[in-house]
């Protein structure tokens, strides 16, 4: 064969191979970083330093468990080191409730505890408690009511306890006082800032105190293209003073605003907020922060116009010595005794659903009976999913299928409002290896089989990668080095106030139930 035929086949299997991407790094490794500092859907975070270590919080709405956990040295990278509660303690959400759920957390160290609270849309406040923010919270409902939202507390210098929340569509807040261990609220709080016409949808407040003032970092005008709002006073029932302090500005960074605002021990500020950028969902930007005429001015005054605007790249954090590159975790070889803390269910979680055990250093999922409108997964618990955690990846998983009854599935999904996924499928013929698209709609079986594979093994290597541009893809292979494509590209669509994620997930639409089962030897995303 000559040399150029060779070169020109070496091309086209080039060409053929699916996508593979180099993790998400903001570190640059030469002392600066670049944004966002977290390329996956860490919405609504919150942030707070003790001593030498960064601690972060963010909704997870459904997605449970919820609340993770994540901590840093020097607020560039991050890992997950636990969540705030593993099952949310209301019958309801023992299936999904999109959209409802943990909504925008604040964190705070008080006296040696550390402190987390959220609310849901219509089951009131909650507080977490713990004096170790990697092990287990003990969680309260504080206070069972409709509406509220975004809470976040402030212990005074004379010990007394307030709490400052937003209401859900009314751009007003509100402040409370609480009991001093912080698990009862006192009274029925005070409009301290209501200005419709300046600031509409001001809602996730955070609460601090500095140099006499108080301080509310509260963002306005929506979530994909609002601003940072700073208000203060000398009285903490105000009345307040109002700033913007961020905004996009001549930058393509739109709706920077909802965060945390935290102090270094070198006297550094810094500002960690989100980005609504779909289907990702709300990634996180990192905001140097400098104090004028006793506001906190955010980012870089690009335009010369008194409002900073979110930088690209920056000088990292000074925390006195430079630290190694995390990231949040993703890939998992399924050999611990207990699930990764990047996995979470759509619904509370039951034992029944899972077992790492059954077969040591393989995922066991088993199936679960679904009656869901033959493949319509919006409403199905037991799926097992991850955050998008880069611009582009691909995810990998081999699996060994023992279904029992048919209709039976079991592979990767793609989730968001719409879903696809390649699954193996327990067909009236045999197995096969399937590729579906799929979307709610209340009249028709919205789920549709796009291509299927017969095959005669129970094993097979899934995988689905993942572009910039928002595509989806989709292959099998029988050995785990020869992948083929199947089915069609899927436009990835975002979930409920989420995201999209991906994940593995096995199901069974019978009314009998199933000894069936499915082994995800592991999950990897490169």
């Amino acid at each position: 064969m000559k040399l150029k035929t060779v070169f020109v086949l070496f091309l086209l299997a080039v060409v053929s191979l699916p996508l593979v991407a180099e993790p998400w790094v903001a570190d640059l490794g030469d002392g600066t970083y670049k944004n966002p500092v977290l390329f996956a859907d860490y919405s609504d975070p919150d942030v707070i330093r003790v001593g030498d270590d960064f601690y972060m919080v963010a909704s997870s709405f459904t997605c449970i468990p919820g609340v993770p956990v994540l901590h840093s040295k020097d607020l560039v990278n991050w890992t997950i080191i636990g969540h705030v509660y593993d099952r949310l303690p209301l019958e309801k959400y023992n299936e999904p409730v999109h959209g409802e759920g943990s909504w925008a957390p604040s964190i705070r160290y008080h006296d040696g505890m550390f402190y987390v609270y959220f609310c849901t849309p219509h089951d009131g406040l909650f507080m977490a408690q713990t004096k170790d923010p990697a092990g287990k919270w003990e969680l309260h409902h504080v206070v069972d009511v409709e509406m509220w939202e975004d809470p976040c507390p402030l212990w005074d210098d004379d010990g007394n306890a307030y709490l400052v929340r937003s209401k859900l569509r009314a751009d007003i807040l509100y402040l409370h006082k609480m009991s001093r261990d912080g698990k009862q609220i006192l009274d029925n709080g005070e409009i301290i800032y209501y200005n419709v016409d300046k600031h509409p949808t001001i809602e996730g407040p955070k609460f601090l105190k500095k140099d006499g003032y108080y301080y509310i970092l509260a963002p306005a005008g929506g979530v994909g293209q609002g601003w940072q709002t700073a208000l203060r006073s000398r009285n903490i029932y105000g009345p307040y003073e109002d700033q913007i302090v961020l905004h996009t500005g001549s930058t393509d960074i739109n709706g920077p605003h909802q965060g945390g605002l935290v102090e270094l021990k070198s006297g550094e500020w810094w500002f960690m907020h989100f980005q609504e950028r779909q289907p990702w969902g709300r990634i996180v930007h990192l905001q140097p922060v400098h104090w004028e005429n006793g506001w906190p001015m955010m980012g870089k005054d690009i335009d010369n116009d008194g409002i900073g605007e979110p930088v690209a790249s920056w000088k990292k954090p000074d925390v006195g010595k430079t630290w190694p590159v995390e990231i949040p975790q993703t890939t998992d070889e399924f050999n611990e005794k207990d699930l990764g803390m990047q996995w979470q269910w759509q619904a509370n979680p039951q034992d029944a659903w899972y077992s790492l055990t059954a077969n040591s250093g393989n995922m066991r999922l088993y199936s679960t009976r679904n009656l869901t409108q033959f493949g319509n997964l919006l409403f199905v618990p037991n799926l097992l999913l991850q955050k998008i955690a880069s611009p582009e990846f691909t995810a990998t998983t081999r699996l060994v299928f023992n279904p029992e009854l048919p209709d039976e599935k079991a592979g990767l999904v793609m989730m968001g409002n719409e879903w696809a996924h390649i699954v193996m499928n327990n067909d009236k013929d045999g197995l096969e290896i399937a590729m579906y698209v799929g979307k709610y709609d209340r009249e028709n079986d919205a789920t549709q089989k796009i291509e299927a594979v017969k095959v005669k093994d129970n094993t097979c290597y899934l995988q689905l990668t993942f572009k910039e541009n928002g595509e989806c893809s989709f292959y099998y292979s029988l050995d785990g080095k020869d992948f083929q494509s199947l089915g069609t590209t899927f436009d990835v669509i975002e979930g409920h106030w989420i995201g999209a994620k991906v994940g593995i997930f096995c199901s069974s639409p019978n009314m009998q139930l199933s000894k069936g089962y499915a082994d995800f030897d592991w999950f990897r995303m490169e």
